[in-house]
């Protein structure tokens, strides 16, 4: 038995270095500028949040209907270090930290991306143990009723945030920066729906500048981020705080009676997937040049929500293939490819209006077809098919069963 998982293991990695290498190979195949990269980079970004949420549902079992907030918090660190939202700053001088041209002679406040990330980690980790906290008592539909709640107390935020004063920050004095309101003398906390635009392109050492044409920088930092969130995962789940989040998924009380920490385990679970939506929010908002409260609707945490149902809750390489898969279908194939087939058949309408009522069927089709996901973790599989069933099926994906005990 222990040859048989041995041959799996080293299958599996053979298998992660050769998807790793054509994905560093796969920008070459196209124009600098091509739409499947734009589309790949995306791709890649919803990976990391994903990643990032399977921790909380996945790892843990904790139900999290507002992922969104950590979205909208990591992508308003970005537009807050890296704009000229504040450009009251130093009397209009700016704040430039490790940043190179055109930002280090810009108001507003410029950081380099990597602090930026630093930054969008603490807040996001911050805000997820805030999150946790009222959770930690609560079970089910219960919590999805709290992560629901905060979601959309930080959509509404980012919505009336322009109402919202923080200080002298904003100087009015200074006059009207083009493409920027006059909101009076004080800096607000968001700009609602106007949005915060531009914001900084990522500026990292010995790196030509990004710009909007060159796509192969942008998909190489993204690769580079979810491979990073990747490595994190495996270690994560391996680790004896990832079997604590799967005994808890799988049992609260006999958890607790084995000595694990609950309350603890919890906050580590919310802080460790917020960070990683921090990260990606903070990429996003830079990538798309703009910070705007509509990014932040509740429908965003369920498409996050079924990338991870549809990959395998718990499963890595499940929750990237669902990402990926969910991604390119909502960016290319549903508006590029199937878009106008209700106009060829006489309907008036397009195909993007019922893209979440889509989603929604796939989701439908694959609880059906294939409850345990796409690329299933293999103690899932065990449970829904029975031991004899997993053990035919080989080794299974995500390496092993996890069997110790956390001590």
């Amino acid at each position: 038995m222990s040859r048989l998982r041995s041959i799996a293991l080293g299958s599996d990695r053979a298998i992660a270095i050769a998807v790793i290498i054509g994905a560093i190979a796969l920008p070459f195949f196209f124009e600098s500028g091509s739409p499947f990269i734009d589309d790949a980079v995306l791709a890649l970004a919803f990976v990391v949040m994903a990643l990032g949420l399977n921790i909380i549902v996945g790892f843990a079992g904790l139900l999290d209907l507002g992922y969104v907030a950590f979205f909208a918090i990591g992508a308003y660190t970005m537009g807050w270090l890296g704009s000229n939202f504040f450009f009251g700053v130093n009397d209009g001088d700016g704040l430039h930290i490790l940043v190179s041209d055109p930002a280090a002679t810009l108001p507003g406040v410029h950081v380099n991306f990597l602090l930026v990330i630093v930054v969008a980690v603490v807040l996001t980790t911050v805000a997820g143990m805030a999150i946790g906290l009222p959770t930690l008592r609560l079970r089910g539909d219960y919590i999805a009723v709290v992560t629901l709640a905060f979601g959309e107390i930080i959509g509404r935020v980012a919505t009336n945030g322009d109402q919202i004063r923080i200080g002298g920050i904003w100087d009015a004095t200074l006059g009207r920066v083009p493409g920027v309101a006059d909101l009076g003398s004080e800096a607000v906390l968001t700009r609602g729906k106007q949005g915060i635009t531009p914001v900084d392109k990522v500026d990292l050492p010995f790196v030509d500048q990004f710009t909007s044409l060159d796509l192969r920088s942008w998909y190489f930092v993204a690769l580079g981020l979810a491979l990073i969130v990747l490595f994190v995962n495996f270690r994560l789940r391996d680790s004896r705080l990832g079997r604590a989040w799967i005994a808890l998924r799988e049992d609260e009380v006999a958890a607790s009676s084995m000595g694990i920490p609950i309350v603890r385990t919890k906050l580590m679970a919310y802080g460790t997937g917020a960070a990683f939506g921090g990260i990606s929010g903070a990429f996003l908002g830079s990538y798309v040049n703009t910070v705007n409260a509509d990014q932040f609707q509740f429908s965003f945490s369920i498409f996050i929500l079924a990338m991870v149902i549809l990959g395998g809750l718990g499963s890595i390489w499940g929750v990237v293939v669902g990402a990926v898969a969910l991604s390119f279908i909502n960016s290319y194939l549903i508006p590029d490819v199937l878009n106008g087939i209700p106009r060829d058949i006489g309907l008036d309408f397009d195909l993007t209006q019922l893209s979440y009522g889509i989603f929604g069927f796939l989701l439908v089709i694959i609880m059906v077809l294939r409850p345990e996901g796409m690329v299933p973790e293999r103690r899932r599989r065990l449970e829904l098919h029975g031991v004899g069933a997993g053990e035919t099926a080989g080794a299974g994906t995500d390496v092993e069963l996890q069997e110790e005990a956390p001590r």
